[in-house]
């Protein structure tokens, strides 16, 4: 059960619906061939929380296993390229950029992880920014049980998406929903 405080006071628009089920309440792809090919992206956050000395280990370079953030960025750009083999309704999509990035936060005890995904097409990158930064601290994690079995991955969210029917999105700092704009 999620604790993640949630903006009660955001209102679907009547016209929000579900776009991955048919009329039947059956769960289909959504047909993406009459959307316009336009520029998209998304940022997406998540953190790991750790010990504060296995952070400092991570941070100094001193892990046994070498370079922590760099496996983790890789394996993270990597997780972008194979959304679609992980979430069943997402489509295969030609990624034309992939921005991984860690930052240790000694005073939170934590490591931010920011991934953005871009291309030019007719769907998304949500769920790709999204699967990045998940992947990016499960990976951490895997490569840092050994020393703490209690880190505690939390706060996926998308950040920001720009492009597409939709129009732009942000999460702001004080964890409010921006208004919705138009196509852009």
């Amino acid at each position: 059960m999620s604790t993640h405080p949630r903006n009660t006071d955001t209102v679907m628009s009547p016209e929000a619906t579900l776009t991955h089920l048919d009329d039947k309440g059956q769960a289909h792809m959504v047909d993406v061939g009459a959307k316009s090919h336009t520029e998209r992206s998304a940022t997406a956050e998540g953190f790991i929380r750790m010990k504060p000395e296995v952070l400092e280990m991570i941070a100094s370079g001193s892990h046994k296993k070498g370079d922590v953030f760099a496996v983790a960025r890789i394996a993270g750009i990597q997780a972008a390229k194979k959304t679609s083999d992980l979430i069943p309704l997402c489509h295969p999509l030609m990624l034309t950029s992939i921005k991984v990035e860690l930052e240790a936060e000694p005073e939170q005890s934590r490591v931010r992880i920011q991934a953005t995904c871009k291309l030019a097409g007719q769907t998304g990158v949500e769920m790709e920014a999204l699967t990045a930064c998940s992947v990016a601290a499960l990976t951490l994690y895997d490569m840092c049980k050994a020393v703490d079995k209690g880190m505690v991955i939390e706060q996926v969210r998308l950040l920001e998406k720009l492009g597409g029917k939709s129009g732009h999105y942000r999460h702001d700092a004080a964890g409010q929903d921006t208004p919705v704009t138009g196509a852009q």
